[in-house]
């Protein structure tokens, strides 16, 4: 009876669910499974690592990535019942699964209180928290030697302990579709990708805005170019910036980019011709721009009422970091400014369109919520913007529900999408090492960006 599954989540779990559920499987599987610190967050949180098996070749699991996207924490619980439940992927694959449970739990604490349901997209938007770009401990914006989160130097760490086979970064697309993002081609995955969409019901990303300018390996998987400096509009727009995902690359590690949605729209896997591409480019960015200046204009009318607002700088930062990229964005989509013959847009599909328009709505309404909050954590609302806020994120929220077709995935249902792409990554990633053992290919030689 001690040795029972616990029974899976319908629901996200929050940081100390994650860690009371790790450490009940610990107790249950002492001999298999051990949990350890393996760093701080800068809040004091501890950053737990479960590992399960004895194996040599490491897998390095990395959920909580995004303060904002809770999936990685379910897929995580899943992947380790799963794993002590079947020996052939630990003993039988001389492998060690290392689970980090969130890597950024501070944040994550900050979106308690749309996790737990309902899940509608309105809760969603007005508890959302993301932190800062310069705050998010995936990100080398100074280059390895010059991290200084402690999350960020406790992954760094790890990952040249245990030098994985494979690492996984689960990540969540808030609306749209399912695709995976690659340092190394994985030949394969894009099949066993489409059928464990097909066999889930999870629409697959065939043009994600994360990969405009980046080289496809099949349909929904994207190759990541070697890593560059950049601004922030670049980063967003089209560069590999220095990033926790390459670090290991000298290693001989593949690490795989997993999103998983959590309202899927249909039509991001519409990879046909559209009729007008231009029209819809100018659209979206017609809409970018407006939005912008609508919220900057509501930004305005708050600042001056900010200074006595408990943790408004945690939130501005966010927020001047969305109103700053977004004009750079919508010049880069319209083809009268972005489309030039020294950095033509590429070819795109309905499904680049549809994603577009997505992503450029979700900055807008990211942005909303987080100003709805700091409304909220003043106390009141003198600059009387509640009410346009509110209309907006429900106008907003609207239009992904009705003019997109945006529908709720239940959590289950995610975590189990993302747990097999996982394990369908490890073994193509096993194959891709004995494949490369002999090949006196020299590990760690970048790739060259392509454009396709």
């Amino acid at each position: 009876m001690g040795r029972c599954a616990l029974p899976p989540l319908p629901r996200y779990p929050t940081v100390d669910e994650l860690g009371a559920r790790a450490a009940a499987l610990v107790a249950r599987h002492p001999r298999d499974a051990r949990l350890r610190r393996v760093g701080t967050s800068r809040a004091g949180t501890p950053l737990w690592l479960l590992s399960v098996g004895h194996g040599s070749r490491q897998a390095l699991i990395v959920a909580g990535p995004h303060a904002n996207e809770p999936v990685g924490g379910a897929t995580v619980l899943r992947l380790a019942e799963r794993v002590l439940a079947d020996p052939r992927l630990t003993e039988g694959a001389d492998a060690t699964w290392n689970l980090l449970l969130c890597l950024d739990p501070d944040g994550s604490r900050r979106n308690e209180g749309w996790l737990h349901g309902p899940y509608t997209l309105g809760r969603y938007v007005r508890h959302f928290f993301r932190p800062g770009f310069l705050e998010q401990p995936e990100w080398l914006p100074d280059g390895a030697a010059g991290a200084a989160l402690p999350e960020t130097r406790a992954l760094l760490d790890l990952q040249d302990e245990l030098r994985p086979v494979l690492q996984c970064s689960l990540h969540g697309v808030d609306i749209g579709g399912g695709f995976v993002e690659l340092t190394r081609d994985l030949p394969g995955l894009d099949r066993r990708l489409a059928h464990i969409a097909a066999r889930l019901g999870i629409p697959r990303e065939l043009g994600a805005y994360d990969a405009l300018y980046w080289p496809g390996l099949g349909p929904a998987v994207y190759r990541i170019p070697p890593p560059r400096r950049a601004g922030l509009v670049a980063a967003m727009t089209e560069a590999a910036v220095e990033s926790t995902w390459y670090h290991p690359y000298r290693h001989g590690t593949v690490t795989a980019v997993v999103e998983a949605p959590m309202w899927g729209v249909t039509a991001v896997a519409d990879g046909s011709q559209p009729a007008d591409r231009d029209a819809v480019l100018r659209a979206v960015s017609r809409t970018l721009r407006h939005d912008t200046d609508l919220l900057r204009y509501l930004l305005a009318r708050i600042r001056p009422h900010l200074a006595t607002a408990p943790d408004a700088a945690r939130l501005l930062a966010p927020v001047d970091d969305y109103l700053l990229v977004c004009p750079g964005l919508a010049d880069a989509w319209d083809p009268d400014t972005g489309d030039s013959p020294g950095h033509p847009l590429p070819a795109l599909s309905t499904a680049h369109l549809v994603a577009l328009r997505i992503s450029g709505r979700r900055l807008a309404l990211r942005t909303a919520g987080l100003l709805h909050q700091l409304v909220r954590a003043a106390g009141r609302d003198p600059g009387g913007v509640l009410p346009d806020l509110d209309r907006l994120i429900d106008e907003w929220c609207a239009e992904y529900r009705d003019g997109c077709g945006a529908r709720w995935i239940p959590v289950a249902r995610q975590a189990e999408y993302q747990a097999r792409v996982v394990l369908a990554a490890f073994e193509l990633a096993g194959r891709h090492t004995r494949a490369c053992s002999g090949s006196g290919a020299a590990p760690g030689e970048p790739v060259p960006l392509q454009r396709d």
